[in-house]
């Protein structure tokens, strides 16, 4: 297979109907160490809305059990991708997902901006960052793939496009960004977390260079000091260097998915989807959606 034949491939599929196989086909063959670094940076962005930061402080989830969070999240969002939603275990991880939701009284507006981060961010990681640009039909596909995950979690109004989409995620974020000290404690577990899975001398300069590829507006939420000029570059031009050379590479043969990351380290001996993510937690407010209806998928 050449270089650019699965993007042939994927021009030559209809992204509306499609929309799915040619996510996975962009998430597990093209850009699997992308949409993982992306997809990363979503969830990580969604603590700078206070009600959503504070929420997974209250429930301890990413300060007490971050791997585990970490781990379950990853498990369940790619088992609908690996399998897709028709399919026994798209189905069970959907359930899962929407009866932690349930547990928790989380508005449909913040469910609908972290439905947008899984769109748009990756787009704008791998435009910056990936060994190609994503193609259109690539863009249609992935808010196709996520306005589908979100009816079938209940979610009220979700953007069309991927235009609507980013319009949503941006206007939401200027709206809302701000400081919360434990919003800020869940964003410090999230570095350390990141940083535990290299070696312990190198944790100082993981740390900086996850800084270093925030954003001003995420910076200024969490009250971060920025990085240094020179420090952002060259932790920036790093990961372009990546992608240059991942262009050269010959394309991937077999899929990637999440449960092959090696970050994902709580499950050793296997796991099952109607296990994973949490419990309800007594006395916390919660943070899934108010729904005003059953999901799709139960």
């Amino acid at each position: 297979m050449k270089r650019f034949e699965r993007l042939e491939q994927i021009r030559r599929m209809d992204p509306f109907r499609e929309a799915s196989e040619i996510y996975r086909l962009s998430a597990a063959y093209e850009f699997p160490w992308d949409f993982t670094r992306a997809l990363e940076l979503a969830l990580y962005r969604t603590y700078a809305v206070p009600t959503i930061g504070r929420l997974l402080a209250e429930t301890a989830e990413l300060t007490d059990r971050s791997q585990k969070r970490y781990d379950d999240t990853s498990l369940l969002l790619d088992a609908v991708v690996e399998h897709g939603f028709a399919s026994e275990q798209g189905r069970t991880a959907i359930r899962r997902i929407n009866q932690m939701h349930r547990s928790y009284d989380i508005s449909n507006d913040d469910m609908r901006y972290v439905l947008c981060t899984f769109v748009v961010m990756p787009k704008r990681w791998i435009d910056a960052y990936g060994w190609r640009r994503l193609s259109r039909h690539e863009i249609v596909a992935s808010a196709v793939h996520y306005r589908t995950l979100g009816r079938h979690m209940g979610i009220q109004d979700a953007p069309e496009s991927y235009e609507e989409f980013e319009d949503c995620l941006d206007g939401y974020e200027e709206a809302h960004f701000g400081w919360d000290p434990a919003a800020r404690r869940v964003s410090d577990a999230t570095i350390d977390l990141m940083a535990s899975w290299y070696p312990r001398p190198l944790a100082p300069l993981l740390r900086t260079s996850t800084l270093a590829l925030l954003d001003e507006s995420l910076l200024r939420a969490f009250r971060y000091p920025p990085p240094s000029a020179t420090t952002r570059a060259l932790v920036r031009r790093a990961v372009r260097a990546r992608g240059r050379v991942v262009r050269l590479l010959p394309p991937r043969r077999a899929p990637h998915h999440a449960r092959q990351n090696r970050e994902i380290k709580g499950y050793p001996n296997g796991y099952r989807l109607e296990e994973l993510g949490t419990s309800p937690v007594p006395g916390v407010r919660g943070c899934p959606v108010r729904h005003t209806g059953r999901s799709a998928a139960e």
